[in-house]
């Protein structure tokens, strides 16, 4: 079930991308935080737009788009922006979150 933050991403990603595949997961739950916050997410976003773009061009094309939201009540994004061709040369999502080590605990 989307959370209301990630529903706000995933249309803003949609809305703003010409999107083959959109992923957006909420992480949070896998770091420090209390339960139910929406603070961390995951984005993989498939798109025929990033053809010819860096990997940096493409963060910050997404950045641009989720501005407000990472300004505000997202703390964390990581992206993974590839074009079709490179989504299939890889077989799908190739990303995987590693284990929050919680913190410094501050």
């Amino acid at each position: 079930m989307n959370t209301p933050i990630q529903s706000s991403i995933e249309g803003i990603l949609s809305g703003g991308l010409d999107c083959w595949h959109l992923e957006v997961r909420n992480e949070s739950h896998m770091h420090r935080v209390p339960p139910g916050s929406e603070s961390h997410f995951r984005v993989i976003v498939v798109s025929p737009s990033f053809e010819g773009q860096p990997r940096v061009a493409r963060h910050r094309q997404i950045n641009t788009l989720l501005a407000e939201l990472l300004a505000g009540p997202v703390h964390a994004l990581a992206v993974e922006a590839v074009t079709p061709a490179q989504w299939e040369q890889n077989g799908g999502p190739a990303l995987t979150a590693p284990a929050c080590r919680g913190g410094t605990g501050l």
